[in-house]
């Protein structure tokens, strides 16, 4: 699926197909759908991996071209063993400092990020499945926007066509935050550990004494 055809879902879901009296252009409903991916993405981010070089004898990874990145994951360092060697690091700003025992000898980090999805004309790094709830989300961000602006304006459709919308896309928004807050990452249950941790886990069984 690429933007037209987003845009598409999005206008089925608002009842606005009647291409000679469009209520929302196409410009202004682009920018629902950008804003609904933009959310998806903080809390659903597409994953990727970049190799980088290090610097030899220095801890710190510029990864400032890595743009529209939300997070990082992980830092394999070196590369090529099985399994696979997880250092711990700290990041600020663009810099990665490795705080384990390695220290880089200008051979090759591979990082583990989280970037932005892309929706356009010609891609989209939506998965098919989460494809519904970006409509969803679209098509409540261009309710509300749309309600709040026919406020107090002459509207053919009656006194409650404009609070009927803004109910609507609220329910959309709320429906769309709660599938964002279920799905976002900070909320998953973690089975594995990518990095030795600097602190010994405490046993919740046995008692190492004093």
């Amino acid at each position: 699926m690429n933007l037209v055809d987003m845009r598409t879902i999005v206008r089925r879901d608002l009842r606005d197909e009647d291409a000679n009296n469009y209520r929302w252009t196409n410009d202004e409903l682009d920018r629902h759908i950008g804003h609904a991916v933009k959310d998806y993405s903080g809390a659903v981010p597409c994953e990727q991996k970049a190799i980088k070089v290090t610097v030899s004898g220095s801890r710190e990874i510029d990864i400032s071209v890595l743009s529209d990145r939300i997070m990082v994951e992980a830092v394999e360092y070196p590369i090529g063993n099985f399994p696979c060697r997880f250092q711990r690091f700290s990041l600020w700003g663009d810099v990665i400092t490795l705080l384990g025992d390695e220290i880089p000898d200008g051979s090759n980090v591979c990082i583990y990020y989280g970037h932005q999805h892309t929706l356009n004309v010609n891609n989209s790094t939506i998965p098919g499945w989460h494809e519904d709830l970006i409509a969803a989300g679209a098509s409540g961000y261009a309710a509300v926007e749309w309600s709040v602006y026919a406020v107090n304006r002459v509207n053919a459709g009656g006194n409650g066509t404009a609070g009927d919308l803004l109910s609507w896309g609220r329910e959309k928004l709320d429906f769309f935050r709660l599938e964002l807050k279920r799905l976002g990452r900070k909320n998953r249950v973690r089975e594995h550990s990518l990095y030795r941790p600097l602190y010994k886990p405490v046993s919740k069984t046995t008692d190492y004494g004093p």
